[in-house]
């Protein structure tokens, strides 16, 4: 069935909402009819079951602060690093890397639960967004353009141009995170009033700070070589190439199939925690998988520095892999950071893991 809506008004707030209402209605959510419920139970329950404990690090991570993230594209392609399963930590960078290597399930594991918090947010964002430039819009608080299909094709910078104006008037903000709060909760994740103002602070920052928002940490200034959210999105790879999730209608739409049918999983632990990746190891091999791509950001830096690090790779070994399975890490330095790809078989050998 095709659904069309008319604008009956100019005004951006009126087009705004009657988005959300169009666009709530085609995804399913929002509605109390038991096969959704039962979906959206199922997701809460994985969540609940492969979470650990929730820890500290010191970082808002709402974004990366890794502009070299786009860089082991070329390095995947030779590997044929494709499909499977996709484990990542952090906040959106992880779309971009779903994205590019197609997994069947992806899980976002992170030791903060401020980090699965993000991630509801930006999964009701998906499920609320039919393009790109409605999903920008929506994060950023901007009001949704009337000519929706005309942007489909449009580069990432257009897209990023448009965003960059100012956010919609108090109430109407308001109203969208009404509507966008009603969508986490139907998620089923147990949250807490502490839990929603997160997710309602998260995404102030996003509004307030258009896309020039960067990572920060506490009680230090951004760095010089942070990039912005307009970086992140224009950056290119080693070929000159803008591959971002959001560069391309047809990769936003992947990732977005995935958040519909609950295959983005996002889960509180540790890396080299008891339970949380070992779990993973198990639901993975349950469904007859194999890990794709491990993306570690520059978690190992401080799982060595706390004497940690054999746990993980301990871990890592429990999720079923192959000769291609790899492990995306970055490194930093005052210039910035550097991102690479590496073996997990050869990381496990180096370590002494048994296989």
């Amino acid at each position: 069935m095709t659904h069309r809506i008319r604008w009956r008004s100019d005004d951006p707030v009126f087009r705004l909402a009657a988005v959300l209402v169009a666009v709530a209605s085609l995804s399913g959510y929002g509605s109390t009819g038991r096969q959704g419920a039962r979906t959206r139970t199922a997701f809460a329950a994985q969540v609940e079951s492969l979470s650990e404990a929730n820890g500290y690090f010191d970082t808002d991570n709402l974004i990366s602060n890794e502009r070299s993230y786009l860089a082991v594209l070329p390095e995947l392609d030779r590997l044929n690093v494709r499909g499977g399963a996709y484990i990542g930590v952090g906040p959106d960078q992880n779309f971009s890397y779903i994205a590019h290597i197609r997994p069947s399930v992806a899980f976002i594991l992170d030791i903060r639960r401020d980090n699965l918090l993000l991630h509801l947010l930006f999964k009701a964002i998906f499920q609320q967004s039919r393009t790109r430039i409605e999903y920008l819009s929506l994060l950023f608080g901007r009001a949704v353009p009337a000519d929706i299909e005309s942007w489909r094709e449009s580069p990432i910078a257009r897209l990023a141009e448009y965003v960059n104006r100012p956010p919609l008037d108090s109430k109407s903000i308001d109203a969208v995170k009404s509507r966008l709060e009603v969508v986490i909760k139907g998620f089923g994740v147990p949250l807490s009033p502490d839990d929603l103002l997160t997710i309602d602070r998260f995404h102030r920052r996003f509004i307030e700070s258009g896309v020039d928002l960067q990572f920060q940490s506490a009680g230090r200034m951004p760095q010089p070589y942070y990039p912005t959210y307009k970086e992140l999105l224009l950056e290119t790879d080693p070929k000159g190439n803008q591959r971002n999730y959001l560069a391309s209608e047809e990769a936003f739409q992947f990732v977005k199939s995935l958040q519909q049918r609950d295959r983005i999983i996002p889960v509180v632990g540790n890396l080299s925690g008891p339970s949380a990746l070992a779990a993973i190891g198990r639901v993975v091999g349950e469904k007859g998988e194999t890990l794709s791509a491990f993306y570690a950001s520059n978690v190992e830096f401080y799982l060595k520095r706390q004497g940690s690090y054999q746990r993980f790779v301990s871990n890592l070994g429990r999720v079923p892999h192959t000769n291609r399975s790899v492990v995306i890490r970055s490194t930093f330095d005052f210039g910035g950071s550097t991102s690479e790809v590496r073996s997990v078989e050869e990381l496990l050998a180096q370590s002494g893991v048994r296989q």
